[in-house]
């Protein structure tokens, strides 16, 4: 790399989203340049505003463009870059990439390529975790030159010895994706398909591991950083336990079941392990404790930035991409163990677009309103107004807290959830606050296994069917300020003061709610005053000599309450009472199927079908898997709600849907 003093190094991110806002927010701060790279997908996301420079490296959708190793040294070239940091997922543990990087006389923002080949694979890791000394979980780490067939006999074999129940995970992977908890033997076949498939996708590699699965336990990781010179720091523990399908919701630090004497046990070992491997820069070990909270094995390194490292330098005060950026331009770590010293404790949340009254299915669609807390750090990489599509991971955005304890941790989590507001979507914002409230979570007495039974079937209460009459006032008002305003030019109420009406007759808006209609006038004359209606004049989008209610985001208070009402064509979005709704306008036909018609199962959001597993003609149960459609890197099952004969398959491998678009079509058993 130049060390020209003269020289202002480039930062290039090949990543997207909010690791690349995350990364150049310290690099500018250092005084290096920001280079971007995006698909045709992201132009005009915030990450490629914030560069100083930004290359297209792909087509829209491009969900594999960031899997390009030969664009994105293209870009490289293009943008004068220095260093190039991978972020948290994609390329950031393929050796192939980091090699790359290096091979073009550019400095990896990660570990030597030797180092990811060693731990950017499961198998591997484990192997060199035993030689390290380091305990691990039993299982069976693969063979990595046989033949897929070999392969499946081997980890048959394998999981006889193991014992059920086990666990199948891509050697590859990461953020869960893949992994399969295997209860019974005849379960085996189809999770390794199913695992085979997404890690070919998702990673590239198709090697898969098994291990031994623990019923409750903790899932706790250490946070590493090393430098070029022999030196390594650990920067505490943190606590991931509370996951769904294996995906982390919530993380924190300190970890509330480590003691001391399990710390300088779990810390030794992340230690001596990076030692042993000769690692550099940022990584993560992690480790599964079980029930008893002494007894742990290792079960992998993330040798990249972790999604959750914010709540690690909100402890430490440390900016773990700064470290990372100066070991990668040769310096010596500026820090040391004793130099190490958490305070307080600290809590992340991840904001997911995701419904979690449809089992948590990912959603897609355009952020009219959002809003985020005063009193928490915000790490996103989306902004209001923008697109979230199918194509990449529905994470919106990670909400973290910093408190003197524990407790008043979880209290400033559950105050900035509660100031939050994202309109547009359905996201998993009510699921959150329920979480953050859960006495479990409270007593910090979660297990990796504990919400998949703790909340199954859970319902936020959120129903568009039931809405408060507040809601419709808040909708009524915000079509009537866009119908004035049209009339009239900007600002048809004062800002400041109870709403004037401008027109000489009433205006009526019509919403419908309730199964029924709702007439609103400016007057005040409809089911709710509207007079009581106010811009929010603490907004800081507010402008009072501008276009007032009219623009989208603005606040709104009812009754001194802070809310949210966006106009959209033919929509008004609603924020009220912590609850999003979605009113339409005017009467909408409601549409009926024909007669007798069979019935059409929809795919449930949009996507790729992989898998079609019927014909036409085969007899089904209800339940059975039908149709396999992967959306933003997930697996989902069509299946059949009642037993019936498939009448016609409207669906191939392969084929992009939308959401809702029939799949496969049903006649009932017997007709």
């Amino acid at each position: 790399m130049n060390r020209n003093p003269q020289h202002v190094p480039t930062v290039l991110v090949a990543n997207r989203g909010e690791i690349a806002v995350r990364v150049f927010r310290t690099a500018r701060r250092l005084g290096l340049r920001c280079a971007a790279v995006y698909s045709e997908a992201d132009f005009g996301a915030p990450f490629v505003r914030m560069a100083d420079a930004a290359y297209c490296i792909g087509p829209a959708p491009a969900a594999q463009s960031y899997l390009r190793i030969d664009k994105i040294l293209e870009a490289a070239k293009a943008l004068r870059a220095d260093l190039v940091h991978p972020g948290f997922g994609f390329l950031s543990e393929d050796p192939r990439f980091g090699r790359a990087v290096e091979d073009a006389g550019l400095a990896f923002v990660g570990p030597p390529p030797d180092v990811l080949a060693a731990m950017g694979g499961k198998d591997e890791a484990k192997r060199i975790a035993v030689a390290a000394g380091v305990p691990v979980l039993p299982g069976y780490a693969g063979h990595p030159d046989r033949p897929e067939d070999q392969e499946d006999a081997a980890l048959e074999r394998a999981a006889k010895e193991i014992g059920y129940p086990l666990i199948v995970k891509p050697a590859a992977g990461g953020g869960g994706k893949g992994m399969a908890v295997v209860r019974h033997e005849d379960e085996l076949r189809p999770a390794l398909a199913s695992a085979r498939r997404v890690a070919a996708g998702a990673f590239g590699d198709t090697k898969l591991l098994l291990e031994r699965y623990l019923p409750a336990p903790r899932h706790v990781e250490v946070q590493v950083i090393a430098d070029s010179f022999g030196n390594v720091v650990h920067l505490g523990e943190r606590d991931c336990s509370l996951q769904r399908r294996h995906q982390k919701i919530l993380e924190e630090t300190p970890s509330p079941i480590v003691s001391p004497p399990l710390r300088e046990r779990l810390t030794g070992a992340a230690v001596a392990l990076c030692r042993h491997v000769g690692y550099r820069n940022a990584g993560t070990c992690e480790f599964l404790v079980d029930e008893d909270g002494e007894t742990f094995g290792f079960i992998e390194m993330n040798a990249r930035l972790q999604v959750e490292h914010p709540v690690t330098e909100m402890v430490t005060g440390l900016d773990l991409v700064e470290l990372q950026l100066r070991v990668a331009m040769g310096d010596a770590l500026p820090i040391t163990q004793d130099d190490v010293t958490p305070t307080g404790h600290a809590v992340e949340v991840r904001l997911y677009a995701e419904d979690p009254d449809a089992g948590f299915l990912p959603q897609s669609g355009r952020l009219v309103h959002l809003r985020w807390p005063a009193e928490a750090r915000i790490d996103s990489g989306v902004d209001e107004g923008a697109e979230v599509t199918t194509h990449y991971d529905p994470m919106l955005a990670k909400v973290i807290v910093h408190a003197a304890d524990r407790p008043a941790a979880l209290e400033c989590l559950s105050t900035a959830l509660a100031e939050t507001e994202v309109l547009g979507l359905r996201t998993n914002l009510p699921f959150l606050r329920t979480l953050a409230a859960d006495p479990t979570v409270a007593a910090g007495q979660v297990t990796t296994t504990w919400l998949e039974s703790a909340y199954a079937g859970w319902s936020s209460g959120v129903d568009d069917a039931d809405v408060p009459p507040e809601a419709v006032a808040l909708a009524g008002a915000a079509e009537a300020a866009r119908i004035l305003g049209e009339r009239r030019g900007p600002d048809p109420w004062a800002a400041a003061g109870p709403w004037r009406h401008l027109e000489p007759g009433p205006t009526h808006v019509v919403v419908q709610a309730n199964g029924g209609e709702h007439l609103v006038d400016v007057r005040g004359t409809g089911p709710f005053r509207v007079g009581d209606l106010r811009l929010d004049p603490t907004d800081p989008r507010h402008e009072p000599d501008g276009p007032g209610c009219l623009q989208p985001g603005h606040g709104w208070l009812l009754d001194g309450v802070r809310a949210a009402a966006v106009p959209v064509p033919g929509l008004v979005h609603v924020f009220w009472d912590g609850r999003p709704y979605e009113l339409p306008l005017g009467i909408r036909p409601r549409l009926v199927d024909a007669e007798g018609g069979p019935a059409q199962l929809g795919a449930p959001m949009p996507g790729t079908v992989i898998a079609v597993k019927v014909t036409a003609g085969d007899r089904v149960e209800r339940g059975q898997a039908l149709v396999v459609v992967e959306a933003m890197k997930m697996e989902l099952e069509v299946k059949a709600a009642a037993d019936g004969v498939v009448s016609a398959v409207l669906c191939s491998p392969g084929e992009t849907v939308k959401k809702g678009q029939p799949l496969v079509a049903l006649d009932a058993a017997g007709e």
